[in-house]
C-alpha cells in the first residue's frame, strides 16, 4: 500500500502567516522613503528661503547623527520588552520633527525638527529589524529586506516631483506638514501587525552607559560639522569631535568593527561605509545638477527617482540569486559598483569645471549606478548579521547595524561640510571635493565587504 503526501507549499513573505506585518512594514518604510526623497528634493530651496545655506549639511546630518540615540535606545528597549511599544514612540517623534520642520521660522529651528525626525526614524528602523528577526525565518529575511527596497519605488517614482510641484505651488513646508498624514496612515497599518507579536518572556538589560555613548556620539558629529571649517584654535575643537566620534563607535558597535575585523565586525562596518559614501553624495546630487547644470529642483530630482528604481531592482536580483550569490560576494560587487559609480561622479564635475561642461545625463547616471551598488549590497547586510546574531543580542546587533549606517553618513556629510566650505575659502570647486572624499571613502567600502567572510576555525 502506499502513501503519497501532498507537497507543503512554498512560505512567502505575502503568505497568510505573514502579509499583514509585511504589507504594515513595506507601508511604514515607504512613507518614511518619500519623506526622504521629498525633503532631499527641496532643501536647496528649504536651506535659500530660510537663509541657512550655510547650515545645508547639517540639515542632513543632524537627523542621522540624533537617529543614533534613537537606535540605541530601541535596541536597549526592544531586547528588554519586545519591538512594540518603541515601534509606536518612533512614529510619535517623527511626527513631531515633521510638525516642527514645517512651521519652523528659521533654519536653526528645522533643524531642531530634524533632530526630533532623526530620533523617531531612528528608533523605527531598529524596531523593524527587530521584527523581522522575530516573525520571519531565516529563509524568507532576504526577500524581506528585498521589500525594503522596493517600498522606495513609488516614492523615487513620484516622490521629488511631487515635492517639486507642493513647493512650487505652495510651500516648501506642506512637504513637511503633508508627510503627518503619511505617517498617521502608517499608524493605522501597523497597529494590527505589532497585535500579534508577544513580548519577551525574559528581559535583557543592556548597560545604560551605551545611550550616553550614542548621544556624546551624536553630538561630537554635529560640532564637528559646525567648526570643522574653522581655523586656528577651534580647529582643535573638530580634530577633539573627531577623536569622540571614534571613541564612541567603539562602545555602540561589536569590537573589532572599526578595525574591520572579519565576520560580524567586518558587516557592520561595511553597512557603515556604504552609507558614508553614498548618502553623502546623495545629500548633493540635486545641489550640483542646479549649481552646475542649472537644473530646475523637479529636473534635478530625476537622478533620485531613476536611483530608487534600480536600487530597489537591484535588490530584487541579490534576492532571487539567494545563496547561489554569497554574502561576501553581493557585499563585495555592490561595494565596487558604488566606488565606480562615485568615481565618475567626480570625474564629470572635474570636466565641468575643465571646461567640457558634459551632460547632466552622466553625473547623474554615475549616481545612479552607485545606487545599483547599493541595492545589491545594502540588503545583505542586514541579512548576514541577523544569521550571526541569536535572541539575546539580535537588538544589540540591528541597533549597531543601523547605528554604523547613521553615524557613518552623519560623520561623512560633517566632513563633507567642512571640506565644502574650505574648498569655497580657496577658490576650489566644493563640489568636486565632496565627491572626490566620498569616492575615497568608497575604496574603504571595498575593502570592508572582503572581510565580511566568517574568519574559518582557530583564527
Amino acid at each position: 500500500m502506499s502513501t503519497s503526501t501532498t507537497p507543503q507549499p512554498r512560505e512567502r513573505i505575502l503568505s497568510p502567516a505573514y502579509a499583514g506585518t509585511t504589507i504594515a512594514m513595506f507601508g511604514l518604510i515607504a512613507f518614511a522613503a518619500f519623506e526622504a526623497m521629498a525633503v532631499t528634493t527641496v532643501m536647496p530651496t528649504v536651506a535659500r528661503d530660510l537663509g541657512g545655506l550655510d547650515l545645508y549639511a547639517l540639515a542632513f546630518a543632524a537627523p542621522l547623527a540624533s537617529g543614533v540615540v534613537g537606535m540605541v535606545a530601541a535596541g536597549m528597549w526592544s531586547d528588554r520588552t519586545g519591538p512594540v511599544v518603541p515601534l509606536l514612540a518612533s512614529l510619535a517623534l517623527f511626527s513631531a520633527g515633521l510638525l516642527v520642520c514645517g512651521l519652523a521660522p528659521s533654519m536653526e529651528v528645522l533643524l531642531a525638527g530634524r533632530v526630533l525626525q532623526g530620533l523617531g526614524s531612528g528608533a523605527m528602523i531598529v524596531g523593524l529589524y527587530v521584527v523581522v528577526g522575530l516573525v520571519f525565518p531565516a529563509t524568507l529575511r532576504p526577500a524581506v529586506f528585498a521589500s525594503f527596497a522596493a517600498a522606495w519605488v513609488l516614492p523615487a517614482l513620484f516622490g521629488p516631483a511631487l515635492a517639486a510641484f507642493v513647493a512650487d505651488v505652495w510651500s516648501w513646508r506642506w512637504v513637511f506638514l503633508g508627510t503627518v498624514v503619511l505617517v498617521v496612515v502608517a499608524l493605522v497599518l501597523l497597529t494590527p501587525a505589532l497585535r500579534g507579536l508577544e513580548p519577551h518572556a525574559e528581559g535583557v538589560s543592556t548597560p545604560a552607559v551605551r545611550l550616553w555613548w550614542a548621544l556624546l556620539g551624536a553630538v561630537a558629529v554635529l560640532v564637528l560639522e559646525l567648526v570643522g571649517s574653522a581655523r586656528g584654535v577651534a580647529a582643535l575643537g573638530a580634530l577633539a569631535a573627531l577623536a569622540v566620534v571614534w571613541v564612541s563607535l567603539g562602545r555602540l558597535l561589536p569590537a573589532g568593527s572599526r578595525t574591520l575585523r572579519r565576520g560580524l565586525p567586518a558587516v557592520i562596518a561595511t553597512r557603515g561605509l556604504l552609507a558614508a559614501t553614498f548618502f553623502c553624495a546623495e545629500a548633493y546630487i540635486v545641489y550640483v545638477l542646479q549649481e552646475h547644470w542649472g537644473l530646475s529642483p523637479g529636473r534635478a530630482g530625476i537622478a533620485l527617482t531613476c536611483v530608487g528604481v534600480v536600487w530597489a531592482s537591484a535588490s530584487q536580483v541579490q534576492s532571487r540569486l539567494g545563496r547561489r550569490v554569497s554574502h561576501t560576494r553581493a557585499m563585495v560587487v555592490g561595494t565596487s559598483l558604488v566606488l565606480v559609480g562615485l568615481t565618475a561622479l567626480a570625474a564629470n564635475v572635474l570636466a565641468y569645471d575643465a571646461g567640457a561642461r558634459p551632460s547632466a545625463v552622466l553625473p547623474a547616471a554615475a549616481y545612479v549606478l552607485a545606487g545599483a551598488g547599493m541595492g545589491f549590497a545594502y540588503p545583505r547586510t542586514g541579512v548576514a548579521m541577523l544569521e550571526a546574531s541569536t535572541d539575546r543580542d539580535r537588538g544589540f546587533n540591528s541597533s549597531a547595524l543601523t547605528v554604523a549606517d547613521s553615524l557613518g553618513a552623519a560623520l561623512a556629510l560633517s566632513v563633507a561640510g567642512a571640506a565644502f566650505a574650505a574648498a569655497e575659502r580657496q577658490d576650489l570647486d566644493p563640489f568636486l571635493t565632496v565627491f572626490a572624499f566620498a569616492a575615497l571613502a568608497a575604496v574603504l567600502g571595498v575593502l570592508a565587504a572582503w572581510r565580511t567572510s566568517a574568519p574559518a576555525e582557530g583564527i
